[in-house]
């Protein structure tokens, strides 16, 4: 299980995905048969493994306008769905049987949004309560629940993964043993880029600079310098979490415009190409 902490407006929220209920309104959700790997009647293929990004919805016939630069996101793996409704995300254990997407429970992240993204993220869980029928063709995945139909494509069609080398890669969230993830309002102001043997960034109060050697899907970072700010409160925690992730050896994994970084012990950081 996952802990997720996110600190919205100086407020410490706690929830565990997958194991509590989100806030979004009224639904239920359904047992789980299977895994994702059954085929819908009329489409092939198995969607465990596979992430999807929406690339039209329809409603009663007519286009819906999203919240804007998002979209809806799904990802199948071991069992479980995780989507990103353009707030939070949410997820839960799913099965495929039938056609139908059956989600048991939609816990999730608990991070502050504007209107229309909270709007969005509370449309977005009713539609997966629901048990949408689901279709899959090659890279395109469709479901429809009663007069609404959402079309995906696969995300590595819709967004290649970005590049590891010359890609600014802003904070999203820090990780913690593996288990626990937190986001601190303004996160995302700290930052780093890679450029060959040299890395540079912000940790949302010092400037850095550094050396890192790359090797297969290993980074191991040295000599890491900074200016001499002091930093307190959030500042001052947001820079210990960044820079103890920037010491010694790291596993990296790009998806899309997303960037992993974990230490051996589970520690590491959650980046995002801005």
């Amino acid at each position: 299980m996952r802990i997720v902490v996110a600190a919205v407006a100086g407020v410490m929220m706690l929830t565990a995905c997958g194991s509590e209920p989100s806030t979004g309104g009224p639904g239920g959700g359904g047992s789980t048969s299977s895994g994702p790997t059954s085929s819908a009647p009329g489409g092939g293929g198995s969607l465990d493994g596979r992430s999807f990004l929406s690339v039209s919805v329809t409603e009663d016939g007519k286009p819906k306008e999203l919240a804007p630069k998002t979209r809806i996101g799904l990802r199948f793996a071991d069992g479980n769905v995780h989507a990103e409704t353009g707030c939070n995300q949410v997820g839960g254990e799913v099965s495929t049987a039938g056609g139908k997407l059956t989600i048991d429970v939609l816990g999730g992240t608990e991070m502050g949004c504007d209107t229309p993204r909270q709007e969005q993220q509370y449309w977005v869980e009713q539609l997966l309560k629901d048990r949408p029928t689901w279709k899959l063709d090659a890279d395109t995945l469709t479901l429809t629940r009663g007069t609404t139909t959402v079309v995906l494509k696969d995300r590595k069609v819709v967004q290649p993964d970005k590049v590891l080398d010359g890609t600014r890669w802003s904070l999203e969230t820090v990780v913690e043993g593996g288990d626990t993830e937190w986001h601190l309002v303004g996160s995302e102001k700290a930052h780093l880029t890679i450029s060959g043997e040299r890395i540079t960034g912000f940790t949302g109060c010092n400037d850095f600079q550094g050396v890192v050697a790359t090797t297969g899907n290993q980074l191991t970072f040295s000599d890491l310098v900074s200016t001499q700010k002091a930093c307190a409160g959030d500042d001052g925690k947001l820079e210990k979490a960044f820079v103890t992730t920037l010491k010694g050896q790291v596993t990296y994994t790009i998806e899309a415009n997303r960037l992993q970084l974990r230490a051996a012990d589970g520690n590491g950081l959650d980046l995002t190409a801005r």
